[in-house]
């Protein structure tokens, strides 16, 4: 059920609109919860793969005028997987708070899966964000 849902987001509409990070984010945000069971039904390979997928099939869908990232993180205050798309580099995401730009998402995965009772972890003051940039 988690990786079809994951699935699903490559045929959401997305909004690109260069200029205003706070309308894509608006538009363009999803979240991804489990219940602990649902977690323990999948591997951290299972579900990065799921959205490296996500990335290849909205690249091929979007085609944007210029360079787009799609970017997924864990919100540990709501216990989700957060994902999203803008028009931003991997460096200017719209988060109030300091992130850092990772490459490998099966880290960011392990810890979402791993929480006992979602929304229960510790936030970082420095968190994780997986991006791939869509080419133009």
């Amino acid at each position: 059920m988690l990786l079809d849902f994951i699935a699903e987001l490559a045929t959401e509409d997305y909004l690109l609109a260069p200029g205003d990070p706070l309308a894509e984010a608006r538009q363009n945000t999803w979240h991804v919860g489990a219940s602990p069971e649902q977690r323990a039904e999948v591997t951290a390979d299972e579900v990065a793969a799921a959205f490296e997928a996500v990335a290849s099939a909205l690249g091929a869908r979007l085609r944007p005028a210029a360079p787009v990232t799609f970017y997924v993180w864990h919100d540990e205050q709501v216990g989700a997987l957060k994902s999203s798309v803008a028009s931003l580099g991997r460096d200017e995401l719209p988060f109030g708070a300091e992130y850092e730009p990772v490459d490998e998402l099966a880290g960011i995965v392990e810890a979402f899966l791993a929480e006992r009772s979602p929304g229960s972890s510790r936030a970082h003051a420095v968190f994780p964000v997986w991006v791939r940039t869509i080419a133009a």
